[in-house]
């Protein structure tokens, strides 16, 4: 793949298109929530990116790397589209990260394209984000690679019916596609398609009519975080588990929330890339690196996605410096390790090729504490959404 190189003129694109005359710092601009209700993905963001340097340095090759976090609240394109022109412009970074949310990473997409600054997406996933610039680079996942996976895995569970509940915006839209597409594929009925309001805070008249129509499973999908916490919650006080309507999820049991659901969550099944009881050395070694600085920190797919971000970020340092074009041609069919298992960064996609594990909630008979164990994995999926 051959990056394109053309600038367009003007006064703005001659703006971002900076002097790269601080070659012996790298600095990278981190757009995300360190406030607001989704706060606790810039705290883990930050968290990962000091565990990699704590692990690696904060140097490589001639460069030191210096990280730049700016606080966009939520999913507000605006405000990123406007942090994104600091970053370039005031702070004249030479890579982007972050992006916790869809409509953030799109609002940049002309940004950095006009500037060409390699971009690594920790966490949005909607697939079409990556064909809107060639410098996207994505470390987390994509909905359709583990929800097509996912209803695949219900059908052979025996699992005939099902109704998808998603939130109303790119990535719900995604993974509600994917089920369906699967699991119908399969001979599976997806009797009903809920899109809930991004907004929505109450869960239960939604939940309520699944329950009425009681399929053999109900799948969800909303963005991490407190959408998550109280769909769960509400799944259970609505009487679904004992109706016998099977939980199908991706992040709903995810680690920041899972012990706080307590023991309504055992049993409830998700598909996803990580757990934090995944049983590896390199995901150990992981851990024990957080934990020495932070103690208290939980890992999830929000931090592993920005640790294996910098891993990449280093590796396109290394080869490249600030010359963005041949930092992301570098990337492309970039193997390593990660906590998660085995990457290669797709030379078409730019997503991260990566195994998908089926998970089920249980308590851990040596601590105690919840965990979403490893029940299978399907390997090395990629993101099966890009030629939808």
């Amino acid at each position: 793949m051959k990056i394109k190189g053309t600038l367009a003129l003007g006064a703005a694109v001659s703006a971002l298109a900076f002097s790269t005359a601080h070659a012996d710092t790298i600095r990278v601009g981190v757009i995300a929530p360190f406030s607001g209700p989704f706060a606790l993905y810039g705290t883990q963001y930050q968290q990962a990116i000091e565990t990699y340097q704590a692990q690696h340095g904060t140097s490589v090759g001639e460069h030191e790397i210096e990280f730049v976090f700016k606080d966009v609240g939520g999913p507000n394109p605006d405000q990123a589209r406007a942090l994104a022109q600091e970053l370039l412009i005031r702070e004249k970074v030479d890579y982007l990260a972050g992006f916790t949310f869809t409509p953030n990473a799109l609002a940049v997409a002309p940004l950095i394209e006009q500037s060409q600054t390699p971009t690594v997406i920790f966490n949005a996933a909607t697939s079409s984000i990556n064909r809107e610039s060639e410098f996207f680079l994505r470390t987390s996942y994509t909905l359709w690679q583990v929800s097509e996976p996912l209803a695949d895995w219900a059908y052979d569970q025996g699992i005939r019916t099902a109704i998808t509940t998603v939130a109303d915006y790119g990535p719900g839209i995604d993974a509600e596609n994917a089920f369906r597409a699967a699991f119908e594929e399969k001979g599976g009925e997806v009797m009903d398609s809920i899109r809930m309001p991004l907004s929505t805070t109450d869960f239960t008249p939604f939940l309520q009519s699944v329950r009425d129509a009681a399929p053999d499973a109900v799948f969800a999908f909303l963005p991490g975080g407190p959408p998550t916490f109280t769909y769960t919650k509400t799944y259970n006080e609505n009487g679904l588990r004992d109706a016998g309507i099977r939980f199908l999820g991706t992040a709903e049991t995810e680690e920041s929330n899972l012990q706080a659901l307590g023991d309504q969550a055992i049993g409830l099944t998700t598909a996803y890339h990580y757990s934090e009881a995944h049983d590896t050395d390199a995901n150990r070694e992981f851990l024990a690196a957080l934990r020495e600085d932070h103690p208290d920190a939980v890992a999830n797919w929000a931090m592993v996605g920005a640790y294996d971000g910098v891993h990449l970020i280093y590796h396109m340092v290394e080869a490249a410096g600030s010359d963005g074009p041949a930092a992301v041609e570098s990337a492309l069919g970039l193997e390593w390790e990660s906590p998660r298992g085995p990457l290669t960064m797709d030379p078409e996609t730019r997503t991260v090729v990566q195994n998908v594990y089926i998970r089920e909630v249980e308590r851990n008979a040596e601590t105690g504490m919840l965990e979403n164990a490893e029940k299978g994995m399907i390997a090395t999926v990629g993101d099966l959404g890009w030629d939808r």
